[in-house]
């Protein structure tokens, strides 16, 4: 059976050389980072070149990079800690947010009584900037902005910039789930003030397990684990030194192909859209996705015309034919409520139809996209 892998969107392929340099930290560099031994010393001395090349490419600081298990606990980390150390009584975020921020954001508003902010969102589910300014100009309360940069079900880009120069002028703090984005766009975090990040090593071909947060310099945000003075001080816990090598090796290497992978990929994202086009009239591509201006690269939502019945056996079906794609987040798989992003972006017949987002890398190739087009083909005329 021909197996396709359109799901980088939940998780990439790690490359080679990552799963090379994994192994041989596995087995030469076993010791403690926090041991003052030899053995120690060199596992500190990989922790921190791994540290400051993470640094490098995103023009911060060092000290401002704090290693975590993924993405989902850098977002908590920042949420949790600006309400409890920086005085933050309101937040203001988008409903179509990953569910790493909407939970936390919904568990502290009935813990600590935070004030919860939506801010409208125009057709496609991009951000109503107006609005946004609207909410920051009118209040007095202490208040943080997290917004993510590229929506991991739809695609959508965030003006990045536009969002934080807004914070800044209304002295909000601005934080962001760059969860999709680090390793697919060029980030830099001196140019753009922003406060917070999340990210993953997963989502640019390192191993999962591994992320960081981004906390900008003397923020005053105290630690969420404790047990020990790992990080900083910011999060206790030996470090996982190969996962975390391999991250550091992981965003090298998808920083220096960036452009030439990025050309690559959008070629294959139109080509998908040229052939789902031209087999299925009436097709439609949910958010921002068929905008390759405002929208990432590396994804496509598609909403298909087909019956509800059959949309019941559809992705059964696809795997079936060993192709592996989403009809969410993964992070959302086992939930029976659809989408929470597709239900604010989408007219109630368009919901009615199964959608689909299909997500590439650099190890998808052309063929891989007929193959899909004639599965989809014969499912939907049989």
């Amino acid at each position: 059976m021909k197996k396709v892998y359109f799901d980088s969107a939940a998780t990439t392929k790690p490359r080679e050389e990552v799963i090379n340099c994994i192994t041989e930290v596995l087995k030469t560099e076993y010791g403690n980072p926090s041991s003052t031994h030899a053995y120690g010393r060199s596992s500190k001395s990989l922790l921190e070149n791994a540290r400051k090349e993470i640094a490098k490419l995103l023009n911060v600081s060092a000290s401002e990079i704090i290693f975590t298990s993924g993405g989902t606990e850098a977002d908590n980390l920042i949420l949790n800690s600006a309400i409890r150390d920086l005085g933050v009584k309101r937040i203001i975020s988008s409903r179509i947010e990953h569910h790493a921020v909407l939970h936390t954001l919904e568990w502290l508003q009935k813990e600590y009584n935070i004030q919860v902010d939506y801010v409208n969102l125009k057709e496609c589910g991009y951000i109503d900037f107006e609005h946004l300014e609207h909410l920051l100009a009118n209040t007095t309360e202490k208040t943080l902005v997290s917004l993510m940069h590229v929506n991991n079900e739809i695609g959508n880009l965030l003006d990045f910039k536009r969002a934080a120069l807004l914070c800044k002028d209304h002295n909000a703090l601005f934080h962001s789930d760059t969860v999709q984005s680090v390793g697919h766009f060029e980030l830099d975090f001196k140019e753009i003030p922003i406060d917070f990040a999340a990210a993953a090593a997963h989502k640019f071909h390192g191993p999962k397990g591994a992320g960081f947060a981004f906390i900008r310099k003397n923020s005053g945000l105290r630690p969420l684990i404790h047990g020990g003075e790992q990080e900083r001080g910011m999060r206790a816990g030996t470090e996982a030194v190969y996962a975390i090598a391999g991250m550091a090796e992981a965003l090298k290497i998808s920083c220096q192909n960036l452009e030439k992978e990025r050309k690559y990929i959008t070629e294959l994202k139109e080509y998908f859209k040229e052939q789902l086009s031209a087999n299925f009239p009436d097709v439609k591509f949910n958010g921002g996705c068929g905008d390759n201006e405002q929208s990432t690269y590396t994804l496509l939502n598609v909403c298909l015309p087909i019956s509800a019945e059959k949309a019941m056996l559809l992705l059964f079906q696809l795997d079936l034919k060993g192709i592996a794609c989403s009809k969410g987040s993964a992070c959302q798989s086992g939930s029976e409520g659809g989408s929470h992003v597709l239900n604010e972006i989408l007219s109630d017949e368009d919901l009615g139809k199964p959608s689909i987002r299909f997500s590439f890398s650099s190890f998808n190739k052309k063929e891989e996209v007929d193959y899909v087009v004639d599965v989809l083909k014969e499912f939907i005329d049989a």
